[in-house]
C-alpha cells in the first residue's frame, strides 16, 4: 500500500470527535498526515496547526468542518489541488464540491473511517 499524504481540515484534540478518529486511523494505516485545526495541539503524534500554510504533495484532504466554515480552505483548495477531497458527513459543500471538480480535483462524500476500514482509501 502507497502512503498518501493527507490533510485533516478541523483536527481536534477530543477523543470523541470523528477528526481525532480519522488521525488515528490515518497513522495507523501508515499515511503521513497533517492536520489544521480551531486550536494547537497533538494527535497521534501528529501536531496541529492553526494557521494555514503551503503543504507540498498533499493527496487527499479530508473535510471535517461544514459549509459555513469551508471559505477560508476555499483558495487553498483550489490553487494546490490536492487529487482529492473527502467531503465526510455533516462537511458536504455542493458549490465547493462542483468548483473542485471544474478544476480537475476527485470530489467524494464519504466517510474517511469507513474508506479505511473497508480498504477504498
Amino acid at each position: 500500500m502507497q502512503s498518501k499524504k493527507t490533510l485533516v481540515v478541523g483536527a481536534s484534540t477530543k477523543p470523541w470527535r470523528y477528526s481525532y478518529k480519522a488521525i488515528e486511523s490515518l497513522r495507523s494505516h501508515q499515511h503521513e498526515v497533517v492536520a489544521i485545526g480551531l486550536r494547537e495541539g497533538e494527535v497521534a503524534g501528529v501536531p496541529i496547526q492553526k494557521e494555514i500554510v503551503y503543504i507540498d504533495n498533499i493527496h487527499t484532504v479530508t473535510m471535517y468542518v461544514g459549509a459555513a466554515h469551508q471559505a477560508a480552505y476555499q483558495e487553498w483548495l483550489l490553487k494546490w489541488k490536492p487529487q482529492r477531497v473527502i467531503f465526510n458527513p455533516g462537511a458536504e459543500n455542493p458549490e465547493l464540491q462542483s468548483l473542485l471538480e471544474q478544476n480537475g480535483v476527485e470530489v467524494l462524500e464519504a466517510c474517511t473511517l469507513v474508506m479505511l476500514a473497508t480498504g477504498q482509501f
